[in-house]
């Protein structure tokens, strides 16, 4: 493996983005959407074998005290072998100050708890589609 990090959104092709997510079974939006959302994010991190795309993150933050991340997503072939952490804990150090919440894709929840994610007792959420979500496995 010949790994590169990229922390900007400089030269990504969204389609892949989209194709990556749809792989490991996340949600996703359509290529532009994505972008604009990538874009608006304060933290980014793409994974590169080489030239080819095969993982990614994203957190949205106030840069003080709250963060909270979002599509951290690394191709099936190259899960295990660390880059997931890296993803993490690159956006975790890119706001040293933050506490973070994110959504775990059910059956993940082990891997953030080895990197001292703890689960939650409440939490609420306003979902413009509810029903969309309620497949994801969020319930009512």
């Amino acid at each position: 493996m010949n790994l590169r990090i990229q922390l900007d959104t400089t030269n990504i092709n969204w389609d892949l983005v989209v194709d990556i997510l749809q792989t490991v079974g996340m949600g996703y939006h359509t290529a532009e959407i994505h972008q604009r959302a990538f874009n608006n994010s304060q933290t980014v991190v793409f994974v590169f074998d080489g030239e080819n795309l095969i993982g990614f993150g994203r957190a949205l933050s106030d840069g003080e005290y709250q963060a909270a991340i979002y599509d951290v997503a690394v191709l099936p072939s190259y899960q295990g072998k660390g880059i997931g952490k890296k993803i993490v804990r690159t956006i975790v150090e890119s706001t040293p100050t933050c506490n973070f919440i994110l959504y775990a894709s059910p059956g993940k929840e082990m891997f953030y708890e080895k990197e001292n994610f703890k689960r939650m007792k409440i939490g609420m959420a306003l979902f413009v589609n509810a029903e969309k979500m309620k497949s994801k496995g969020f319930t009512e």
